[in-house]
């Protein structure tokens, strides 16, 4: 997952390559949104994940790792 900051947080979902972006895109007023998914299903392995999510929230822009389900990445592919 992408996120960025400009008028609100935007999230972008990514193909495994990295390249090609899942149609659904979601839009947040608060960075705490953000940490809630990835609190969820975010895979961190250590402290310095978790402080390289903080330095991209403070910076405005960052990705994450996810580990979703089959369901959860179903749903992202269908356009809203």
């Amino acid at each position: 997952m992408y996120y960025m900051y400009r008028t609100s947080w935007m999230c972008q979902f990514l193909e495994e390559d990295l390249k090609t972006p899942l149609p659904r895109r979601f839009y947040f007023r608060s960075p705490a949104k953000i940490r809630a998914i990835v609190e969820k299903v975010g895979n961190f392995a250590d402290l310095q994940d978790r402080q390289a999510l903080d330095y991209g929230l403070e910076t405005g822009r960052g990705g994450v790792w996810l580990q979703l389900t089959e369901e959860q990445y179903q749903r992202l592919k269908v356009p809203r």
